[in-house]
């Protein structure tokens, strides 16, 4: 728990019953705190409220698994909950607790789910991946934005959604000036542009 500033942002992966899905945690007291848009994980932490939160340095799983694309992952039993983990990466397991909510951004109005993590177990170990470099926080950017896009499309939101294709076009540029080479970028920037061009 030492490692985790109170009040920072830190991007770990959650692990729900049927879905992977990276999320901003902060850590309140002994508890990590996070929020959830609909979709499979909120699903799953209404029927099944547990979790495990790991931590990983790959962005290439950080960002496969924000987009739902194929990712190879190890799985192992949890030891305190009945849920699944991912095998050798530093992790907390919790029951979680939550509240319906709802907020207001430029995409409009959302139905989230705040949740709370209350840790049963925390395995903490050394992982031998390389650090992450400054392009990888861009590809990233890339993913999260791209999220965003599709949700803007989906409202015909067509000024927000010019909006965010120009960051992530900027975003890919910096990637790739920065010695980025994940071939995930150029997928990212093609699934932006046919968002855009399906809903101009």
């Amino acid at each position: 728990m030492e490692m985790f500033e109170e009040g920072k942002v830190y991007e770990l992966l959650l692990v729900t019953k049927s879905n992977v899905t990276p999320v901003g945690v902060v850590k309140k007291g002994e508890k990590f705190h996070f929020k959830l848009f609909e979709g499979k994980s909120a699903n799953d932490i209404r029927e099944h409220p547990y979790g495990v939160l790991h931590i990983t340095w790959d962005v290439d799983i950080l960002v496969r698994t924000a987009l739902n694309l194929p990712c190879k992952l190890e799985w192992e039993d949890s030891k305190t909950i009945p849920l699944k983990k991912i095998k050798n990466l530093p992790n907390i397991e919790g029951k979680i607790e939550f509240q319906e909510d709802s907020i207001k951004d430029s995409l409009g109005e959302a139905q989230i789910l705040r949740c709370s993590l209350i840790p049963s177990r925390i395995e903490v170990f050394t992982v031998s991946t390389p650090p992450l470099s400054r392009a990888d926080f861009y590809l990233l950017e890339m993913a999260i934005n791209l999220t965003r896009l599709y949700v803007a499309t989906r409202k015909l939101n067509v000024r927000e959604a010019q909006n965010i294709y120009s960051k992530i076009w900027v975003e890919y540029r910096t990637y790739k000036r920065l010695g980025g080479k994940n071939k995930l970028a150029e997928k990212i920037m093609g699934f932006a542009t046919a968002a855009l061009r399906w809903n101009p």
